[in-house]
């Protein structure tokens, strides 16, 4: 019997207010899960802008905070 099985066999013998409650805590790894993968993201990401701008740190910038600032005319 496989893992999914024995979880909804167990579920199945639960009284309907207990099957809920096994619902929410199951949304609540599912949350879990889905930030964790997202901070995980972060960190790559992060790290990959590490590696690229290795060794640029004293070089100087042809551009100003000026320029990074949209203009409506």
């Amino acid at each position: 019997m496989t893992l999914p099985e024995k979880i909804l066999k167990h579920l199945q013998d639960l009284p309907e207010s207990l099957q809920a409650e096994v619902l929410d805590f199951v949304e609540y790894l599912e949350s879990k899960n889905e930030k964790s993968k997202k901070g995980e993201e972060k960190d790559w990401s992060a790290l990959s802008l590490s590696f690229a701008m290795r060794g640029m740190e004293g070089e100087h910038s042809p551009y100003s905070t000026k320029d990074l600032k949209e203009r409506f005319k």
